[in-house]
């Protein structure tokens, strides 16, 4: 076999599902915490349908993941409660030294049109820095988007 560095899972029907690359790694406080495995943690929680996390950049610990989540339909819970809910997910899975507490929550997250997130323009907008959105994007409308969300929170 041929090692890619994706790391993914089969579902019971037999279905390949590509989540992440294995180098996708935050770099908190020294310990180097998996991006996919924050995800697949997020992504276990009933009420998330789509999820990308990023390093957000912290005076303390260098990294601090910040997951941007897209909520399933009909779901009518606070956003508070998701959010405590989901970090005791992440906590309980990865454990406390991912130092997992920011989740934003988004209609939608930028993808290319394989599916893939844009993981660095991401990280690069999260943190307030100039992002280029590759022609490669599905929706361009997307990023714009999710900075207005975090141009909320301020």
């Amino acid at each position: 076999y041929y090692d890619t560095l994706d790391a993914g899972y089969m579902d019971e029907e037999g279905y390949l599902y590509v989540m992440s690359r294995v180098d996708d790694v935050i770099n908190v406080a020294g310990h180097r915490i998996s991006a996919g495995a924050i995800e697949e943690a997020v992504l276990s929680h009933m009420a998330v349908a789509d999820c990308a996390v990023v390093g957000q950049e912290d005076r303390l610990k260098g990294h601090v993941p910040l997951a941007l989540c897209v909520l399933r339909n009909g779901i009518d819970v606070e956003e508070q409660q998701l959010l405590e809910e989901i970090v005791a997910q992440v906590r309980e899975e990865i454990g406390p030294v991912a130092a997992f507490r920011k989740v934003v929550f988004v209609k939608q997250i930028p993808k290319t049109r394989s599916g893939k997130i844009p993981r660095s323009a991401l990280a690069s907008l999260v943190n307030g820095k100039p992002y280029k959105i590759t022609p490669t994007i599905e929706d361009p409308a997307a990023f714009k988007h999710v900075e207005e969300v975090l141009e909320g929170l301020k």
